[in-house]
């Protein structure tokens, strides 16, 4: 074997490996933007997890207000029955 043929099959040699550190290289740059994507992802999910328990918060506050003033009207209506009942029993 020449010494250029030496040389020839070492530039064949470099060049696929530098082919294939550019492939390496590609490779990992869509890893990291997938990284990204993904780590973007889980900071909305985050985000929407946190609005969505702070509206679970205001609906379970308003629904024990509600109850509250339910039992309250409950009670009322009991007590204007009791008062028609008494006015009704006085009249007869």
């Amino acid at each position: 074997m020449s010494e250029t043929d030496s040389v020839e099959i070492a530039s064949r040699r470099l060049a696929h490996a530098l082919d294939a550190l550019d492939a390496a290289v590609e490779r990992r740059r869509e890893a990291d933007r997938s990284e990204q994507a993904l780590a973007n992802q889980v900071h909305a999910l985050g985000s929407d997890r946190a609005r969505l328990a702070g509206e679970l918060d205001q609906a379970a506050a308003r629904s024990r207000k509600l109850e509250t003033a339910n039992r309250e009207v409950a009670q009322r209506i009991d007590q204007a029955i009791e008062a028609i009942r008494s006015a009704l029993e006085g009249g007869e």
